[in-house]
């Protein structure tokens, strides 16, 4: 079915062949193209008028960047999100030789109704006109904040003590408190670098695993960081002996073992008794599949930075960057890893996670990975920017 995108056109009047930005004296005119669907324009193309600009983060997947607004956009999606609402489009945007193209409708009224006081259209001219100094695209520097901010979440808490151990020994360690001393180290070596942070919690209080990324996306984190400790399957020939550290981002399980972390974790939502998944709609789940496939690449190179941070100083192996379902990572919309800093069944890695010197090393080590990982993806926004 054709869907119009034409809006505030009288019946009978002839519809524009092109639309274009103006800032002052400065125009781009950008021819539209004609689809099934309706009229579809190339919205990079209308810089330098309008300070845009288009980043593919994945086959089929855009983001858009106008002043400080920023759209996520995907092929045949007729949705847009923008923080944590969705805009529901008349059509879908359309890929050309890897190019995006956008409804009309993005131009003529999503973007001036997102930034009234920069940006209004004008149906008779078929004309974006920009205001607020909008001559030149944005610099890398200017799309950033001045201040980083990372969520650091503390696995389990209140009930739900995660893992105990370590197996055979009389004294025991939880997963719960573990969690929340590295955090709250964590937090401490992050904001000597004059990193904001946000932490899910800071007390023993339980916190839905559904919560935990919606927190970190009201506060408008740049990360997310959530930090537990690993507990070997009771099956194994000889668990108390399993030992190391692995990080993980959102992805499907591929092994057994990633589905048995999988699975370890997942299980605190027997402690929510109001619990609720999210909506099973296919709006949901495009919404949802989008905002997680956005960061997935730099969810895996966050991972495998503070995999390697936690080799220079953890005296276990290396179990590598691992994926699975977690469900605390599915609705965090930014870059983020799950960070298991140990086995506490096994008696010496316990006791190395239960020292507070060692603790503090273990989060110096994850905040200092955490700052390079920002360093190199800040450094390729300002190459993409140029």
């Amino acid at each position: 079915m054709i869907i119009e995108l034409l809006l505030g056109f009288q019946v009978g009047a002839v519809p524009p062949s092109v639309v274009s930005a103006r800032a002052g004296a400065l125009e781009s005119v950008v021819p539209l193209v004609e689809t099934s669907a309706g009229r579809v324009v190339r919205l990079d193309r209308l810089a330098p008028a309008l300070p845009v600009t288009v980043t593919a983060d994945g086959p089929g997947r855009f983001t858009v960047s106008v002043f400080d607004v920023t759209m996520t956009l995907a092929d045949q999606v007729p949705y847009a999100r923008v923080g944590t609402s969705v805009i529901t489009l008349g059509g879908p945007p359309l890929m050309d030789r890897g190019a995006l193209l956008v409804p009309l409708q993005v131009v003529s009224e999503v973007l001036p109704r997102l930034m009234p006081n920069r940006l209004s259209y004008d149906p008779v001219r078929s004309e974006l006109r920009v205001s607020g100094g909008g001559a030149t695209a944005p610099t890398a520097a200017a799309r950033s904040r001045t201040t980083r901010r990372v969520v650091v979440d503390a696995g389990h808490g209140g009930p739900d003590n995660g893992m105990t151990g370590p197996i055979g020994a009389r004294q025991k360690i939880r997963e719960k408190d573990i969690t929340l001393a590295v955090s709250m180290e964590l937090a401490r070596a992050l904001r000597r670098q004059g990193v904001e942070v946000i932490m899910t919690r800071t007390t023993d209080t339980l916190i839905g695993l559904y919560d935990r990324g919606p927190i970190a996306n009201e506060r408008g984190g740049d990360l997310f960081l959530s930090i537990h400790v690993n507990a070997a399957n009771l099956r194994w020939r000889r668990p108390g002996d399993a030992r190391g550290y692995e990080t993980y981002f959102l992805a499907e399980a591929k092994t057994e073992d990633e589905r048995r972390v999988e699975r370890m974790e997942n299980e605190a939502i027997r402690f929510e008794t109001t619990a609720e998944a999210p909506k099973n709609d296919p709006l949901s789940f495009i919404i949802h599949d989008m905002a997680q496939n956005e960061h997935l690449r730099e969810s895996q190179e966050l991972a495998a930075a503070v995999q390697a941070g936690l080799g220079r100083v953890h005296p276990g192996p290396s179990r590598g960057v691992k994926q699975a379902g977690f469900v605390v990572l599915t609705t965090a919309f930014m870059p983020a890893v799950l960070v298991e800093i140990g086995f506490g069944t096994n008696v010496a890695e316990a006791r190395y996670l239960a020292t507070p010197a060692r603790q503090r090393e273990i989060a110096d080590s994850i905040a200092a990975a955490t700052l390079a990982y920002l360093e190199a993806y800040e450094r390729r926004l300002g190459s993409a920017g140029r």
